[in-house]
């Protein structure tokens, strides 16, 4: 039988989970071109087809997908190990990753990770911003900071810290304010509209403006921000983005509410890694210091 290696199984299931070479490629960091030569490469020493191959991208076939809970149980005991030696290790240096759910939250961390690089000059420090679910128990990041909506609870098999509330406003471009705030006299606006319009359904319906209408479809925080700055409608912003952009301005009738709960999430296997200890510890101070701004206080 055909010799099979932890590379193997990694790019497989890279592509069993995304469905796509480039989904995969950008899973693994690597090109799609290196996903598609791989994976070809393995079906051919196993003498078997694991994918076919359509212009809607890879589906596994009945080879490929008995092969599944194998690798994923692979995938599991080899992260566990890894995670073991890792728990054990006493040294400050070697690489860390922390992941945030934006670039404005990680933005504001950048003077305390400074700090932390000084402090710790061996240690090898990756940020990525995103809002996917990352896995920690596969050790897709170490240190991950997420947003959990009011009462919810992280996984149970995480190690798990709420840091600081988070509250949501609601803004208009100061250059804009007397045409779009709808308090001003002669003023009257419109909500932008978020991609995914479900939680932005209940926070109107609770605001001090719930009948106006709303307009349009921005996908990210930073897209809302910007259409408001650009004066096409008043936006429903978290007040770390609102109040720090000096474009931008409340609207005048009180509304800021509690929006979610920021927390600081690591797996209980590297509590006791030196380096990441110093990072959890470097990341709930910084986020103590800006409790004011998340928590609307600042505005």
């Amino acid at each position: 039988m055909a010799t099979t290696d932890w590379d193997d199984l990694r790019f497989f299931l890279a592509l069993a989970r995304s469905g796509s070479v480039r989904g995969a490629g950008a899973a693994l960091g690597v090109s799609h071109s290196t996903v598609a030569r791989r994976v070809e490469a393995f079906e051919v020493r196993l003498g078997a087809r694991l994918f076919d191959r359509s212009r809607d991208g890879y589906q596994l076939t009945d080879a490929g997908a008995r092969m599944v809970p194998d690798a994923e149980a692979i995938e599991a005991r080899l992260a566990q190990l890894e995670r073991g030696v890792l728990g054990a290790d006493t040294r400050f240096e070697g690489p860390v990753h922390l992941t945030c759910w934006d670039s404005v939250a990680a933005e504001l961390l950048l003077p305390c990770l400074m700090a932390f690089t000084e402090r710790y000059p061996k240690v090898e420090l990756r940020v990525t911003a995103d809002t996917r679910s990352v896995n920690l128990s596969l050790r897709e990041a170490d240190v991950a900071l997420r947003v959990l909506g009011p009462g919810m609870q992280p996984p149970e098999h995480l190690m798990g810290r709420k840091l600081v509330p988070m509250a949501l406003a609601s803004y208009v471009a100061v250059a804009h304010a007397g045409r779009l705030d709808p308090d001003a006299a002669g003023g009257c606006s419109r909500w932008l509209g978020y991609e995914d319009p479900a939680p932005q359904v209940a926070a109107i319906a609770t605001s001090a403006h719930p009948d106006l209408p709303v307009w349009g479809s921005f996908d990210s925080l930073e897209l809302m921000a910007a259409a408001v700055r650009a004066g096409l409608g008043m936006g429903m912003l978290p007040c770390y983005i609102g109040d720090r952009d000096p474009l931008l301005q409340r609207v005048q009738r009180p509304d800021v509410r509690p929006m979610a709960d920021v927390w600081l999430l690591s797996h209980p296997d590297l509590r006791t890694t030196a380096r990441l200890r110093a990072l959890r510890a470097c990341v709930q101070e910084a986020m103590e210091g800006l409790r004011r701004l998340y928590a609307g206080e600042a505005g």
